[in-house]
């Protein structure tokens, strides 16, 4: 990750880590999980001279997408989503509300949906896609040489919750298991809540992960 500019803001009521990547030489930069705050945002690119070419939502939580609309209305940046989360997307204003919070910008529509496998290029970064269902149906993870932008599948200690509409606990633990355990122990995991870990430390300490043993 050192050949990018790379930073992250917390964002949003529920306090989602938002991730800025951008590339030197094009000034080409990705969003991932805008939770909130989006004209802090932008002007964390305009300081860097960064230009959002980008957004994506590893999942359809209303907490990862408030940021959608100012982005894309400011910069007409494309916003990438996994198809099957659309209706969360749709619909996370209606979620907002059924957790006491304010009601969130509605989301624009996405450009295009995420496929599983495929590589992002934007200037001279690359991320490959990883779905994960488990937290959410749609869920992904991107996966940028050594670094994991994890969403809500894994975090430091924990996992994603699966008790939400479309939850399933056997399935993100399988999703651990194929498509994430199978990376590098040095590979650093940037989760959408909380600190940063790495596959080796959660593989060895995650309570949750135990089930593989």
């Amino acid at each position: 990750m050192s050949a990018f500019w790379q930073a992250s803001v917390v964002t949003g009521p529920l306090g989602v880590n938002c991730y800025l990547l951008g590339c030197p030489r094009t000034r080409q930069a990705i969003v991932i999980d805008p939770g909130g705050d989006g004209d802090r945002i932008l002007a964390m690119l305009e300081a860097q001279q960064m230009v959002l070419k980008t957004v994506i939502n590893t999942h359809g939580h209303f907490d990862h997408i408030g940021g959608n609309r100012t982005l894309v209305e400011a910069t007409n940046a494309e916003l990438l989503l996994h198809s099957a989360d659309l209706p969360l997307l749709r619909s996370a204003s209606e979620h907002a509300a059924a957790f006491g919070l304010s009601r969130i910008d509605p989301s624009p529509e996405p450009s295009r949906f995420l496929q599983d496998g495929e590589v992002l290029e934007v200037g001279c970064m690359a991320l490959q896609v990883i779905h994960v269902p488990g937290h959410s149906p749609g869920s992904v993870c991107l996966s940028c040489g050594d670094a994991l932008f994890a969403g809500d599948v894994l975090f430091a200690g924990s996992i994603g919750r699966t008790d939400l509409p479309g939850g399933d606990h056997l399935t993100l633990l399988k999703g651990l298991q194929d498509r994430l355990l199978t990376l590098p122990d040095h590979t650093l995991v940037y989760p959408g809540h909380g600190p940063q870990t790495t596959i080796g430390h959660e593989r060895r300490g995650n309570p949750f992960l135990n089930y593989f043993d």
